[in-house]
């Protein structure tokens, strides 16, 4: 058994002892079929509402298995590191929010909605769960093309000017960027867009060998004539995904956009 399955039992353990939880469920990795030793624990948490104001999160994830560190992150999800070196993210909500899990339809493929489930009193998380089930929302759209590909134009240029400034360690930031919305192109020609929100996940297995190489010769290190490389190959890549897709979806973008952007990386 993994570490992890350990962590997840004694977390539905905890969960049956405390009667100030009404439901929990898990999401991520575990839920896919995909969790191995790597993978974080992640968990939505739903407390009685009478009980949440006074509830001590920190204690309770703290008794799941012993932590070396507990804090809320950016995004104010309260994550926690425990002492073998497990990741985990807890979302502890009041029982009256649990309905949010409806609105995570909207951001990917849940497979296996039975796999998240964790434990329920209120025999209301079951059925939310199974709302998750069938296929994701549509992502090869003319919407979502665009999206890419403008997101592509503005980080691209963003990234090219501060590299032309002399910014070279923002403009290797902003490649970052530049990459993920070709991921996303990338993935719609190759129609693997179920990780069109983590496009990075499992890349050297979900897009082909080829523009897995492509991918490579768009990162760099933070030396000006790498990033100025990678830009290039970033350019030229979107060329192509431009001539492949636009036939199949409604482009703002056009070749001679695309051309003014070749010239103003060698002005």
């Amino acid at each position: 058994m993994l570490i992890q399955e350990k962590i997840i039992q004694n977390v539905k353990n905890k969960c049956i002892a405390d009667e100030s939880v009404s439901a929990c469920m898990m999401y991520g990795s575990f839920t896919k079929g995909e969790g191995d030793q790597y993978s974080d624990v992640e968990f939505y948490i739903f407390i009685r509402d009478q009980d949440i104001n006074h509830f001590n999160s920190r204690y309770w994830i703290s008794e799941v298995n012993t932590a070396d560190l507990i804090f809320y992150n950016e995004y104010g999800t309260e994550v926690v590191i425990f002492s073998n070196m497990i990741r985990g993210e807890f979302h502890f909500l009041p029982e009256s929010k649990m309905e949010i899990i409806k609105s995570f339809k909207s951001t990917g493929v849940f497979p296996n909605p039975e796999s998240m489930y964790v434990y329920d009193s209120t025999e209301q998380l079951q059925p939310l769960l199974e709302g998750l089930g069938g296929s994701g929302p549509e992502r090869m759209t003319d919407k979502n093309v665009n999206f890419a590909f403008n997101n592509f134009a503005n980080a691209w240029l963003m990234g090219v000017n501060v590299m032309k400034r002399g910014e070279l360690a923002r403009s290797l930031e902003v490649l970052t960027q530049v990459q993920k919305y070709i991921l996303q192109l990338i993935r719609v020609k190759e129609k693997t867009v179920e990780r069109w929100l983590n496009s990075t996940k499992n890349l050297e297995t979900d897009i082909s060998v080829q523009s897995y190489h492509n991918y490579v010769s768009i990162t760099a290190k933070l030396r000006e004539c790498e990033l100025k490389t990678a830009y290039k190959n970033a350019l030229k890549m979107v060329e192509k995904l431009y001539n492949s897709l636009g036939d199949f979806y409604v482009v703002d973008i056009d070749q001679d956009f695309i051309q003014k952007l070749y010239v103003h990386l060698n002005k």
